[in-house]
């Protein structure tokens, strides 16, 4: 029974392979377009906006449509959207009278893609039978860490070896993926989340619960954690240690996501020795001092090893809060995942935002804007103790 559903683990992999790229490779071509397309680099940074709004859109919109059309119809979609959004990007600035509209269409069509699949994917997986759902879903996740590092570096290297101004080839060879996925996806087998005749709960009975709003808050604190350092690692690596774009990415957001993705598969492979909400509460302290370290350190070295070392620590807060979520909400449905993604795109924004309003505000000062972003992986630490005692007073299923 459990054999059958390998495949369709195998597919959910490639799905966060597929956000990461449709995530992580226009933004790499942001500087290029700005040359070749004459666009000022004020209207290109309006693009990454423009992606989270509209994920965080369709996060809201698929609560009233992923259960009437399927979940097999609603992954299918979703694949085809960040394909045709890669695509689109290729042609669409050619063909439109202003670039800047066409890379604009583009980013929101493989944005629909993007949102979709944060929705889709972890329910997913969490609906197929396994031993250790939280092992399962930790390792999914850190596929979205690997699928990161590994467009960094393969474009990087294309762009090294074929020029940056044959991009369009590889955009073309990288929505080659979603669309094998898409494929994938029409014959795996898809389990129910509920069983066969139960309801997924409303999002009246959601907002009911003292709990949903708790594991709300730390999925907004878990995207927040993770995104208000990676989306500034760079910056820390190109003014502190006075290195080049491309190396300040390789070792600013690189370290970032591969010691991300270590920490994923770590609890991924040994998740069924390790008890959730203490490997979640280590993490949240050790995220606490790598935000001190970066803040405080006065060597810009060791500021940058608190960078990465804060990619280890933020790695189960995304996937543990969705965990805990499952268990203790089973009858959250597709209304749970779609609004915990939301928070997590909501967290993801507001992050970077806080961080580089203080920043802006101090002068520009980048440290004493993260020191202002340590209150979410303290907000975080304070959910999970919160959702243990909870658990304890018995005013929830189980919450580990």
């Amino acid at each position: 029974m459990r054999n059958q559903y390998n495949k369709t683990i195998t597919a959910c992999f490639l799905g966060y392979i597929s956000q990461a790229i449709i995530v992580n490779f226009t933004p790499l071509l942001f500087l290029f377009f700005q040359r070749s397309y004459q666009i000022p680099l004020s209207r290109i940074t309006l693009l990454v906006t423009l992606n989270f709004g509209v994920q965080l859109l369709t996060d809201l919109c698929s609560v009233g449509f992923i259960d009437k059309i399927g979940y097999r119809a609603s992954l299918i979609i979703a694949h085809l959207f960040s394909a045709l959004g890669l695509i689109f990007l290729t042609v669409l600035p050619e063909v439109l009278p202003s670039p800047f509209a066409g890379i604009l269409v583009s980013v929101m069509v493989y944005a629909v893609g993007g949102g979709l699949l944060e929705v889709l994917v972890s329910p997913v997986v969490e609906a197929c039978p396994s031993d250790n759902k939280e092992k399962t879903m930790s390792m999914l996740h850190s596929f979205y860490c690997w699928g990161h590092a590994g467009v960094v570096l393969i474009s990087t290297l294309f762009f090294h070896v074929a020029g940056i101004e044959n991009w369009k080839t590889l955009a073309v060879v990288w929505a080659l993926i979603p669309i094998g996925n898409a494929v994938a996806f029409a014959k795996v087998p898809i389990a129910s989340l509920m069983e066969e005749g139960e309801k997924g709960l409303s999002l009246k009975e959601l907002f009911r619960m003292k709990l949903f709003w708790v594991l709300m808050i730390m999925m907004i604190c878990a995207g927040a954690s993770e995104q208000a350092i990676s989306q500034w690692a760079s910056t820390f690596a190109e003014k502190g240690l006075g290195i080049s774009k491309t190396a300040g990415d390789l070792a600013g957001p690189m370290a970032f996501a591969i010691l991300m993705g270590t920490s994923r598969m770590f609890y991924g492979k040994y998740g069924d020795k390790i008890h959730l909400d203490r490997f979640m509460i280590y993490s949240s302290c050790l995220c606490i001092l790598a935000y001190l370290g970066i803040a405080l350190f006065p060597v810009p070295q060791l500021s940058l090893a608190a960078c990465a070392l804060c990619g280890l620590s933020v790695g189960i807060m995304w996937p543990g809060t969705f965990s805990k979520a499952a268990a203790a909400l089973p009858k959250g449905g597709t209304a749970m995942f779609a609004l915990l993604a939301l928070g997590g795109d909501v967290g993801c924004s507001s992050g970077p935002t806080l961080v580089g309003m203080v920043s802006g505000a101090l002068g520009d000062n980048l440290k004493m804007g993260v020191l202002t972003g340590i209150i979410f992986p303290v907000l975080l630490l304070s959910g999970v103790i919160l959702c243990g005692k909870m658990k304890k007073n018995g005013n929830a299923v189980d919450c580990q």
